[in-house]
């Protein structure tokens, strides 16, 4: 597999808050990364706005948990302070197809699985005939579930 030509990463969206993001920024000034973060208006004196090199508000008036899933917004926002690279953390965008190929055509990297394997993982339903399929056996716990969730 050839994972495509080697890019420079100059500047790095956390496409998160709080601690998960100040992680990130943390990672990325150890890469020499100028760091970005994002923030909800709720969120305008949490600590890891001021932990980045640049902070943009993000979402205006649609709410904490809407400003963060905003994709639009966010693209908007890194393409015009160049950004180079999206790290989701995790929860809210990480699992999120949409916004990897949003990033993808917007020319920025997106930090984490491409899209079609973020596709393929989806549900925890969707994802026992994979791993099935690979040879991963799933645990009995998992087996339990699987077969209750498609009865229903």
């Amino acid at each position: 597999m050839n994972p495509g030509p080697t890019r420079i990463f100059r500047k790095l969206l956390a496409a998160n808050r709080s601690e998960i993001a100040i992680r990130i920024f943390r990672a990325g000034t150890e890469l020499n990364l100028r760091t970005v973060a994002m923030y909800a208006q709720e969120d305008r004196f949490c600590l890891h706005r001021f932990k980045a090199d640049e902070a943009y508000l993000i979402g205006q008036g649609k709410g904490p948990v809407a400003a963060y899933l905003d994709i639009e917004s966010i693209i908007t926002m890194a393409r015009e302070k160049g950004v180079d690279a999206i790290h989701p953390g995790y929860g809210f965008l990480s699992e999120n197809a949409h916004f990897a190929r949003a990033c993808a055509r917007a020319g920025i990297a997106f930090v984490g699985p491409r899209p079609e394997l973020l596709e393929m993982m989806g549900t925890r339903q969707r994802r026992a005939p994979s791993r099935s399929a690979s040879g991963c056996p799933p645990c009995r716990a998992m087996r339990i579930q699987f077969r209750t969730a498609t009865r229903r």
